[in-house]
C-alpha cells in the first residue's frame, strides 16, 4: 500500500493531534476525560497507519479502510469501533476547517452494526445491602465513602462530576448542587435529607484526610474528597475500586458493581417510581432524550421477566 506523505513538517500527526485538541478543549470545552480518549483512539489510528507505510495527516479513504477492517477482524466491539471512527471523523473535519486537507477521508467509512445494549442495573435490594454495609463503617474512608454513593444516588452524577465536587458547592442552604456537565452545561442536582446528612458528617472528618504534604495540601484543599492524586480529588479509578471492594462485603459480584452502574440504578429507581422521562433527562444531563430512553427499555424489560416468571399462566 502506498499512502502519500508530502505535507508540510510542522503539519505531523503529533502536531496536528495536538492543535486538534486544543480546539476540542478551547471551543467545544470538551472534559479532560473525553480528551485523553481522543489522544488514544488518534494515537492508534496513527500507529495502525505508519505500520503501513503512511500516517493520519496523509492518510486516504482505502488506508482508514483497511485499518478499519484489521481492527473489525480482530474481534474489537462495534461500540469501541463507533468512537474510534467518531474521533476520526471529527479530526479531519478540523483539518478541512484549517485549510490543512481539502477532504475529509474518513467521511464514507461507517463502522459496525452496533447492538442497542441495556445497561447493567442493581435492584433496590441490591442498592439497600450497599448502603447498610457501607454505614457499618464510621471511618474517615467509611463516611466518605457513605457520602459519596449518597450523592451518587440522590443525582445520578457521572463519576468526573462526583469525585471533582468543589467543597465551596456546599455551603448552599437550598440542598441543591449546581453541576457543571458535558460541555460545560450547568444543571441542578437536588439532594436527598440522607446525602445532606452523610455530607455533613463527611465534613466533620474531612480535614483528617488531606494530604500532609504543603503542595498536595493546597493543590486538595478546595474539593470535597481531597485525595494526594495530581488532580487533588480523589480519582475515579479509586472510587470505582472502592465500591468494588463494598460489594464483596455484600456479596454482590464486584463485576456487577462500578459507579456508573449506580448511575443507572438511580435512573431507572426513579423511572419506575413514577419520574417522567424528561425529568430523568435533565437530572443526568443528557443532551437528547434518546439517550435517556434507554431506561424505558430497561423497564420494559424487567416488567417482560415479570410476566413470565410470575404470572399464574406462565409457561413453565
Amino acid at each position: 500500500m502506498v499512502i502519500s506523505t508530502q505535507n508540510r513538517p510542522q503539519n505531523t500527526p503529533q502536531n496536528t493531534i495536538e492543535s486538534f485538541l486544543e480546539m476540542m478543549s478551547a471551543e467545544r470545552g470538551a472534559s479532560e476525560n473525553t480528551l485523553n480518549a481522543y489522544a488514544r483512539d488518534l494515537a492508534l489510528w496513527n500507529s495502525a497507519l505508519i505500520s503501513m507505510g503512511g500516517d493520519l495527516v496523509a492518510a486516504r479513504t482505502e488506508d482508514l479502510e483497511a485499518v478499519l477492517a484489521r481492527w473489525v477482524k480482530a474481534g474489537l466491539a462495534a461500540s469501541t469501533t463507533a468512537r474510534k471512527l467518531s474521533a476520526l471523523k471529527q479530526y479531519y473535519l478540523f483539518l478541512q476547517t484549517d485549510d490543512l486537507r481539502k477532504d475529509n477521508p474518513a467521511h464514507p467509512l461507517k463502522g459496525p452494526k452496533q447492538g442497542r445494549p441495556l445497561p447493567r442495573i442493581l435492584s433496590e435490594a441490591d442498592v439497600d445491602r450497599l448502603f447498610e454495609a457501607a454505614q457499618k463503617d464510621d471511618s474517615p474512608k467509611g463516611l466518605r465513602l457513605l457520602c459519596l454513593l449518597e450523592i451518587l444516588y440522590s443525582g445520578g452524577l457521572r463519576v468526573s462530576e462526583l469525585v471533582s465536587l468543589k467543597l465551596e458547592a456546599m455551603t448552599r442552604r437550598d440542598n441543591i448542587l449546581m453541576i457543571k456537565g458535558k460541555g460545560g452545561k450547568e444543571r441542578i442536582v437536588p439532594l436527598t435529607g440522607a446525602a445532606k446528612r452523610s455530607i455533613k458528617n463527611w465534613l466533620f472528618v474531612r480535614d483528617e484526610t488531606l494530604p500532609v504534604n504543603p503542595v498536595e495540601k493546597d493543590r486538595s484543599a478546595p474539593f470535597l474528597f481531597p485525595s494526594r492524586a495530581k488532580s487533588g480529588h480523589l480519582t475515579r479509578e479509586r472510587f470505582a475500586q472502592t465500591l468494588k471492594d463494598l460489594a464483596v462485603q455484600t456479596g454482590l459480584p464486584p463485576s456487577k458493581l462500578s459507579p456508573h452502574v449506580m448511575r443507572h440504578a438511580f435512573a431507572t429507581h426513579i423511572l419506575a417510581n413514577g419520574a417522567d422521562l424528561r425529568s430523568v433527562q435533565t437530572l443526568l444531563g443528557h443532551a437528547d432524550i434518546s439517550t435517556t430512553q434507554i431506561y424505558t427499555h430497561v423497564l420494559e424489560e424487567r416488567l417482560k421477566t415479570l410476566v413470565q416468571t410470575k404470572h399464574p399462566l406462565a409457561e413453565n
